[in-house]
């Protein structure tokens, strides 16, 4: 595995439109602002059609919020491969209860190489709430991954 491959955090969710999306987006910013040679990128396990536009209102909302432009950052949702879990050095599914079956169903030989976290969707939490705990948590990583790099 090459050293950028080890420095890649994939960032997983159901549509890669919401919550995988806005974790990839701050935690390049929190990198960027920490000196962290860490890059993100994020992925979905199961993209849907009838996700409108290329990013959610709620990630383009919080974003903006932040101070982050969300311009650069507009693609289209992206299905997961088996690549993306091979150039990665560290794989987060935002959701356990979630993801883990997709992951089980999809990759098998993959799911011991996933952190799973405990972030709702909008079917479960509001908006601010789920940002709220995807910035917790990405802080955290941040840190972590700051303190193994000593």
């Amino acid at each position: 595995m090459s050293d950028a491959e080890r420095t890649t955090v994939l960032f997983l969710c159901t549509g890669n439109y919401y919550r995988s999306r806005y974790a990839e987006i701050v935690f390049n910013e929190l990198a960027r602002e920490r000196g962290l040679p860490w890059k993100a990128t994020s992925r979905g396990l199961a993209p849907s059609p009838r996700n409108v536009g290329p990013l959610s209102q709620h990630t383009h909302q919080a974003l903006g919020m932040r101070g982050i432009d969300p311009a650069p950052h507009l693609r289209e949702p992206i299905a997961v491969t088996d690549a993306d879990f091979a150039a990665a050095g560290l794989v987060v599914a935002v959701k356990e209860a979630e993801h883990r079956a997709m992951v089980e169903r999809d990759f098998p030989a993959r799911l011991g190489e996933v952190e799973f976290w405990h972030v709702h969707d909008l079917d479960c939490s509001e908006p601010a709430d789920t940002i709220a705990a995807l910035d917790v948590l990405l802080v955290a990583l941040v840190e972590r991954l700051q303190e193994s790099a000593r």
